[in-house]
């Protein structure tokens, strides 16, 4: 039996392809791969695509509901996750400044996408 061993893509539905453009592009710091009706970017081994969704959505994205609570993208040192922080002040892009994780001890900085979908940027050193 074989397993995977890696993420290949995640597919997210968003209401404003541009904003969502703009978006990721500052706190990824990437171009995006675009066609006509979606925008790619590339973390390590996953691809992340966006496509416009056109049905209106009652529920607003509630992160304590049922289905995804957040992304986690990964840094491999505090000196990363500064750099990550000064771009998004730059930008002025809301987030949560630098936090200590009280389960694994890391530091991590919380913020949520134009559809309110929580990210995060997660130290994680090399073993």
């Amino acid at each position: 039996m074989s397993r995977s061993s890696f993420v290949d893509h995640l597919v997210f539905r968003v209401r404003n392809l541009n904003e969502t453009r703009r978006f990721y592009t500052i706190v990824l710091d990437q171009e995006p791969v675009c066609s006509e009706d979606s925008i790619m970017y590339q973390v390590g081994d996953t691809r992340l695509f966006f496509t416009s969704c056109k049905r209106t959505n009652d529920r607003q994205y509630e992160k304590e509901n049922v289905g995804l609570n957040h992304v986690a993208f990964g840094v491999r040192a505090l000196a990363e996750l500064d750099s990550v922080q000064k771009r998004l002040d730059l930008a002025k892009v809301v987030h949560s400044g630098i936090k200590k994780d009280h389960y694994g001890q890391k530091e991590f900085i919380w913020l949520d996408d134009p559809d309110n979908m929580r990210l995060e940027f997660y130290v994680r050193p090399l073993p």
